[in-house]
C-alpha cells in the first residue's frame, strides 16, 4: 500500500511542478501531508489511490502533463474554468477508469484525439469553450456509455458524424457555437433518451428532420441561428416533454402548425428571425405554461387572436411581435394577459390611438409600441401603471401633451418619446419620475422651458431633448443630476449662458448644444469635467477663449464652429491624445497652430477655416497620419505648400484655399494616394502643374483655379479617372488643351478652364465627358471650330465659349444655350447667333498681321484719293455755278465750263449700288408740271441705261449722266427762260426742275429762286432747297413708253416713273424722266473714243397730268 500510495502521490507532485499556481491552490501538496488531504484530491475508500482530481476554477495555467495517465484509478478529472493551454495529450485516454473528464473554459487547443474512443466508461465528455478545431473523432462514436457530450464553443467543423445515433444513453447533446456544417442526420433519433439537443450558432443547412419528433423524451431544442429552411416539421409536436424551443435566425418559411397548440409543457418559444407568415395560431388557452413567447422579425399578418389569452389564467410574462405586419388598432386582446411584463408590438403596422384601459396590465414593465401609426394623445391612464420601468413610444404620430399623470411612475426608467408629433411644455410632474435614468424627447415640438426641477432626476444618465422648441435658459438645478453622462440640447431655441453648475456633473463624457442661440464666455467650471470626450457647441454666440473646454485629456471631438471665440488656440487641446475630430471653422480666432500638435497622433479631422489664422502650415501636423482632413481655408496663412504633406497616406481631402500660399504646387503631394478632393484656389502659387498629380488616382475634386500657375496641363491628369469637378480657371495656363481630359469619363460637376492662355482647337475627345454639366473654355485664345462631338453632351446645361477665337457653325444642340455664351467669337454662326447664310458674306479666313495691315493702309489711301476728289469735284460745281449765275444775270448769256471733267467720268453702264450713294454720276428731271422737252445731239453719246439701285436717296430707276462738253442751246423764247430761271450751268440744264446727284455726295439743287416740293415721309412739310440733303424715299420702278424716238441718228426710249406696287405711298407731284439711248457702240469703243454732245432743252406746257411722249419732244 505504502509504495502505492507513494507513487499516486509522486506524479501528483509530478504534476504540480508543471503547473502554475498564483492562487496557490497546490500548496498543500506535499510530501509531508497524506495526499488524500491535499486540495482537490479524492482518494478510494483504503485511501491507498487517486481516484477523483477537482481543480476547476483554481486559477491554474500551463499545460495538462501527461504524467495524469499514471494515475490508473483515476475516476473523474475535472481541469475546468482554469487557463490550460496546449493540446490534450492522447496519454490521457489511457485512463480506463476514467468516468468524467471535464476540461472545459480553458485555453486548450489542437484536435480530439483519435484515441478518445478508448475510453469505454467514460460518462460525461465537456471539452467545450476552448479554442479546439478540426472535426469530430469518428471514434467518439464507440463512447456508448457516454450521457454527456459538450462541445460548445469552440471552432469545431465538419458535419455531425452520421453515428451519433449510436449513443444510446446519450442525454445532452451540446454543440453549440462552432462552424458545423450539413445537416442535422436522421440518425439522431437513435438517441432516444436524449433530453437536451443544441445545435445553435452553427451553420447547419437543410431542413429540421422529421425524425427529431420521435426524441419523446427530448427537452430542450435549440437550433437557432443556423441556415435550416423549409417549413416547421409538424412532427414536433409530438414533443410532449418539450420546454424550450428555440428555431431562431433561421430560413424558415410557411406557417406556424397548428399542432404546436399541444404542446402544453412549452414554457418558451422563440420562432423569431425567420420567413414565417400567416396568421399567429398560437392560443395562450391551450399553451398555459408558455412564459416567453417570441415571435419577432418574421411576416405574420393580421391581429392577435380574439382568445389569445385566459383570463386571469395566464402565465405569459413576455409577449415579442416586433418586426412583423400586423395591422388594426391596438390589440384589446392583450388585456388579458394579466400577467404579462414585456410586451412588445414594436415596428408593425398598428395604428389608432391607446386604449384607455390599458393599465389593466397593471404587471406590465416595459411597453414597447415603437414605429407603428399609433395617433392621439397618451392616454392619462399610463400613469396607474405604477410598476412600468420602460416607456417606448418613439417612431409613432402621437400628438398633445405628456399627461401629468406620469409623475406617478416611481419606477419608471426610461421614456423615450422620440419622432413624434407632440407639443406642449415638458411637464413639471416629470421630474417626480426619480428613477428615470433615460429620457428622449428628439422630434417633436415641446416648447417652454427645461423644468427648473431637473435636477431632482439624480439618476439621470442620459437626457435627449434635440430638435423641439425649447426656449428658455439652462436650468442651473440640472448641475446637480450627477450621475449625467449624455446630454444632448442641440437644435433648440435655447438661450442664456451655461451655468456654473455645470461643474459638478463630473460623469458627462457627451454634450451637444449646437443649433441655438447661447452666448456669453464659458464658465470656468467646466475644467473640472475631465471625462468630456465629445463636445458640440457650434452654430451658436459663444464668445472668449474655449480653454475651459480643454480640461480633459479624454476629448475625441470638439466642434465649435460658428460661434465668436477668440484668441489663440489652446494649446492644451494636445493634452487629449486621443482627439480625432477638432472643428474650429467660422470663429475670430488668431494666431498660429500650436507646435504641440504634433501630439495629436490620432487627429483624423482638421477644421480651422474662416479664423484670422496666419503664419505657415505646422509641420507638426505631420505627426497625425491618420488625418484624413485638413481645412484651413479663408485665412492668412503664409508660405509655400509643405512637401511633409506627402507623408499623410490617409489624407481624403485638403483644403488651403483663400489664403496666401506661394511657391508651387509640391510634387510630393502625388503620393497621398487617397486624396479625393485639392482645393489650393486663391492663393498665389506659381510654376507649372506637376505632373505627379496622375498619381491621384482617386481623386474627385481638384480646384486650383485663382492662381498664377503656368504651363501646360499635364497629361498625367487622365489617370485621375475620377474626377468629377475640375477647376483650372484664372490662371496663366498657356498651350493646347490636352485631348487626355476626354478620358475623364466620370466628370460631372463642372469642366472650367477660363480665363488663361489656351491655344489651339477645342479637342473633339470632350464629346466623351457625357456627364459633364458645365463647361466653361471662355476668355483663352481657342481657334477653329466647335467639335460636333460636343453636341452629344446631353447633360450639359451650362456652356460657356465666349471671348475666343472661335470660328464657324455652332452645333445645333447649343441653339437653346444664351447668346453670351459664344459672344466674341468673330467667326461662329447658327443658333443662338446670326444665321450662318448672313454670314456668309463676310471674311471667313484668318488674316496675318502683314495683310491687315497693307489692307488698312490701302483703304487709307482709296479714301483719301477719294476726299480729294470730291473737294476738287465739289470747287468745280461750285466754280459754274457761280458762272451759271453771273450768266443769268447779263441777260441770259450761256456759260461755258471745261469739259476735262466730264471725260473723265465713268462709262455710264447699269451698276448695283448697295452703297447708301450712288455708285456713278446721275440725274433725275423733276418736271413740277409737264413740259415739252426738246433734246439734240452731236457726236457721241455714252449709253445710258435705267439701273434700280437699293442706295436709300434713290428715288426710282437712275441713269447715268448725258456727258455734255459743250453747252447745249436753248430753242426757247425769253419768256420761258425767265420762267424757269438760270438755263445752263457748265454745259448742264440747271433749272429748279432739276437735281443732280454726284457720287458720294448730297443732293444738289441748284438754285434758290424757286423751292421745288419733294414728298418726305420722314420729314413732312419739309422743302429741299439749294445745297439740302434729300431724305430717303421709297423706291418707284420705271415703266419704259411704247414708242422710241430718234434724235440725230440715234434711237433713244422714254421711261416714267411710277410706284412699286406700294398703296400706301403717295404719287409724288411731280415726273422723273429717264432717256436711254437703244443703240450705241460696244462699251470699248466708248471708253477709247471720249464722247461729246449737246443738249438743248425747251419746254411747253401740255395739258395738265398729260403724259409726256416722244410726239413731244
Amino acid at each position: 500500500m505504502a509504495n502505492n500510495e507513494t507513487a499516486d502521490s509522486y506524479w501528483l507532485l509530478r504534476i504540480k511542478s508543471e503547473l502554475v499556481d498564483p492562487l496557490e491552490t497546490l500548496s498543500n501538496w506535499s510530501p509531508t501531508t497524506h495526499m488524500c488531504s491535499w486540495n482537490g484530491v479524492t482518494c478510494s475508500l483504503d485511501q491507498e489511490h487517486v481516484i477523483g482530481l477537482n481543480l476547476s476554477g483554481s486559477g491554474i495555467s500551463g499545460s495538462i502533463s501527461v504524467e495524469f495517465s499514471h494515475l490508473l484509478y483515476l475516476q473523474t478529472l475535472d481541469l475546468s474554468s482554469n487557463s490550460l493551454t496546449g493540446s490534450i495529450p492522447s496519454e490521457l485516454f489511457k485512463l480506463q477508469n476514467l468516468t468524467t473528464l471535464l476540461l472545459y473554459s480553458n485555453s486548450l487547443s489542437g484536435n480530439i484525439p483519435l484515441v478518445i474512443g478508448n475510453l469505454k466508461n467514460l460518462q460525461v465528455l465537456r471539452i467545450g469553450d476552448n479554442m479546439l478545431e478540426g472535426e469530430i473523432a469518428p471514434s467518439i462514436v464507440n463512447l456508448t456509455k457516454l450521457t454527456v457530450l459538450g462541445l460548445a464553443y469552440c471552432n469545431f467543423n465538419g458535419s455531425i458524424p452520421l453515428g451519433i445515433g449510436e449513443l444510446k444513453n446519450l442525454i445532452s447533446l451540446d454543440l453549440r457555437s462552432n462552424h458545423f456544417s450539413g445537416t442535422i442526420p436522421e440518425e439522431v433519433q437513435g438517441c432516444a433518451v436524449l433530453e437536451i439537443l443544441a445545435a445553435s450558432n452553427n451553420m447547419l443547412d437543410g431542413n429540421i428532420p422529421s425524425s427529431l419528433g420521435s426524441l419523446k423524451s427530448l427537452k430542450t431544442l435549440n437550433l437557432a441561428n443556423n441556415t435550416l429552411s423549409g417549413s416547421i416539421p409538424k412532427t414536433l409536436s409530438h414533443l410532449s416533454n418539450l420546454t424550450y424551443l428555440n428555431l431562431l435566425g433561421n430560413k424558415l418559411n410557411g406557417e406556424i402548425p397548428s399542432g404546436l397548440n399541444s404542446l402544453t409543457q412549452l414554457q418558451m418559444l422563440d420562432l423569431s428571425g425567420n420567413n414565417l407568415s400567416g396568421p399567429i395560431p398560437l392560443l395562450n388557452t391551450k399553451l398555459q405554461n408558455l412564459e416567453t413567447l417570441v415571435l419577432s422579425g418574421n411576416a405574420f399578418t393580421g391581429t392577435i387572436p380574439s382568445n389569445f389569452c385566459p383570463k386571469g389564467s395566464s402565465k405569459l410574462e413576455q409577449l415579442f411581435l416586433s418586426q412583423n405586419m400586423l395591422s388594426g388598432k391596438f390589440p384589446l386582446e392583450l388585456l388579458d394577459c394579466s400577467s404579462i411584463q414585456q410586451l412588445d408590438l414594436s415596428d408593425n403596422s398598428f395604428e389608432g390611438e391607446l386604449p384607455s384601459n390599458l393599465d389593466m396590465l397593471q404587471n406590465l414593465t416595459d411597453l414597447l409600441l415603437n414605429n407603428n401609426s399609433f395617433v392621439g394623445s397618451l392616454p392619462p391612464e399610463i400613469g396607474n401603471i405604477t410598476s412600468l420601468e420602460g416607456l417606448y413610444l418613439f417612431g409613432n404620430s402621437f400628438t398633445g401633451t405628456i399627461p401629468v399623470e406620469i409623475g406617478r411612475l416611481h419606477r419608471l426608467k426610461t421614456i423615450y418619446l422620440y419622432d413624434n408629433q407632440m407639443s406642449g411644455t415638458i411637464p413639471r410632474e416629470l421630474t417626480n419620475c426619480t428613477s428615470l435614468r433615460e429620457i428622449d424627447f428628439f422630434g417633436n415640438h415641446f416648447t417652454g422651458p427645461i423644468p427648473e426641477t431637473i435636477g431632482k432626476l439624480k439618476d439621470l444618465v442620459v437626457l435627449h431633448l434635440r430638435q423641439n422648441d425649447l426656449s428658455g435658459p439652462i436650468p442651473p438645478s440640472m448641475g446637480y443630476c450627477k450621475s449625467l453622462q449624455v446630454l444632448a440640447l442641440a437644435d433648440n431655441s435655447l438661450s442664456g449662458s451655461i451655468p456654473p453648475t455645470f461643474g459638478y456633473l463630473s460623469e458627462l463624457f457627451k454634450i451637444t448644444l449646437y443649433n441655438n442661440s447661447f452666448e456669453g464666455p464659458l464658465p470656468h467650471s467646466l475644467l473640472a469635467l475631465k471625462n468630456l470626450k465629445i463636445i458640440n457647441f457650434s452654430h451658436n454666440r459663444f464668445s472668449g477663449s474655449f480653454i475651459p473646454l480643454t480640461g480633459s485629456s479624454s476629448l475625441t471631438l470638439l466642434d465649435l464652429t460658428n460661434n465668436s471665440f477668440s484668441g489663440p488656440i489652446p494649446s492644451t487641446l494636445a493634452n487629449s491624445r486621443n482627439l480625432s475630430r477638432l472643428r474650429l471653422a467660422y470663429n475670430n480666432l488668431t494666431g498660429g497652430i500650436p507646435s504641440e500638435f504634433s501630439h495629436l497622433t490620432e487627429l483624423n479631422f482638421l477644421d480651422l477655416s474662416f479664423n484670422n489664422l496666419t503664419g505657415d502650415m505646422s509641420p507638426h501636423l505631420s505627426n497625425s497620419h491618420k488625418i484624413e482632413h485638413i481645412l484651413l481655408s479663408n485665412n492668412s496663412f503664409t508660405g509655400q505648400l509643405p512637401p511633409w504633406l506627402a507623408i499623410l497616406q490617409a489624407l481624403g481631402e485638403l483644403d488651403l484655399s483663400y489664403n496666401n500660399f506661394n511657391g508651387r504646387v509640391p510634387p510630393e503631394l502625388g503620393k497621398c494616394s487617397n486624396l479625393l478632393k485639392l482645393s489650393l484656389h486663391h492663393n498665389n502659387l506659381s510654376g507649372e502643374i506637376p505632373q505627379e498629380i496622375g498619381n491621384l488616382t482617386s481623386l474627385n475634386v481638384l480646384n486650383i483655379q485663382s492662381n498664377s500657375l503656368s504651363g501646360r496641363i499635364p497629361s498625367t491628369i487622365r489617370q485621375c479617372s475620377k474626377l468629377y469637378e475640375l477647376r483650372l480657371s484664372e490662371n496663366l495656363l498657356t498651350g493646347s488643351i490636352p485631348e487626355e481630359l476626354g478620358d475623364l469619363a466620370e466628370l460631372q460637376v463642372i469642366l472650367d478652364l477660363s480665363k488663361n492662355r489656351f491655344t489651339g482647337k477645342i479637342p473633339s475627345s470632350l464629346g466623351n465627358l457625357m456627364k459633364l454639366e458645365r463647361l466653361n473654355l471662355s476668355f483663352n485664345q481657342l481657334q477653329g471650330k466647335v467639335p460636333s462631338s460636343l453636341g452629344k453632351l446631353t447633360s450639359l446645361h451650362v456652356l460657356n465659349l465666349s471671348s475666343n477665337n472661335l470660328e464657324g457653325q455652332i452645333p445645333s444642340t447649343f441653339s437653346g444655350f444664351p447668346r453670351s455664351s459664344f459672344l466674341k467669337n468673330e467667326g461662329l454662326c447658327g443658333p443662338p447667333l446670326v444665321p450662318c447664310s448672313t454670314s456668309q458674306g463676310k471674311m471667313q479666313m484668318q488674316l496675318s498681321n502683314m495683310q491687315v495691315a497693307a489692307i488698312i493702309v490701302a483703304i487709307v489711301f482709296t479714301s483719301t484719293v477719294i476726299c480729294l476728289a470730291m473737294i476738287y469735284t465739289m470747287l468745280r460745281i461750285w466754280c459754274n455755278w457761280r458762272k451759271v449765275s453771273i450768266s443769268s444775270s447779263d441777260g441770259g448769256t450761256v456759260a461755258k465750263c471745261d469739259n476735262n471733267l466730264y471725260n473723265k467720268t465713268r462709262n455710264g453702264d447699269a451698276v448695283d449700288a448697295p452703297s447708301p450713294f450712288a455708285h456713278a454720276f446721275t440725274a433725275d428731271l423733276l418736271v413740277p408740271s409737264p413740259f415739252t422737252v426738246d433734246l439734240g445731239f452731236k457726236d457721241r453719246h455714252r449709253r445710258i441705261s435705267a439701273v434700280d439701285t437699293p442706295s436709300p436717296f434713290a428715288r426710282a430707276f437712275t441713269a447715268d449722266l448725258l456727258l455734255l462738253p459743250q453747252p447745249p442751246s436753248i430753242s426757247s423764247s425769253r419768256t420761258a427762260v425767265e420762267e424757269q430761271g438760270p438755263s445752263v450751268c457748265s454745259g448742264l440744264p440747271c433749272s429748279p426742275t432739276f437735281l443732280f446727284r454726284w457720287p458720294y455726295s448730297p443732293i444738289f439743287v441748284p438754285s434758290s429762286d424757286h423751292v421745288l416740293p419733294v414728298p418726305q415721309p420722314s420729314c413732312s412739310g419739309a422743302l429741299a432747297r439749294r445745297s439740302s440733303f434729300l431724305a430717303p424715299i421709297p423706291s418707284f420702278r420705271a415703266v419704259e413708253d411704247p414708242s422710241p424716238f430718234r434724235s440725230n441718228n440715234r434711237v433713244f426710249s422714254v421711261f416714267r416713273q411710277q410706284p412699286s406696287a406700294s398703296p400706301t405711298v403717295a404719287q409724288p407731284p411731280f415726273i422723273t424722266i429717264y432717256i436711254r439711248q437703244t443703240e450705241s457702240k460696244s462699251f470699248s469703243d466708248l471708253q477709247s473714243s471720249p464722247p461729246s454732245a449737246t443738249v438743248a432743252l425747251s419746254f411747253r406746257r401740255p395739258p395738265l397730268h398729260q403724259h409726256i411722249s416722244h410726239h413731244a419732244l
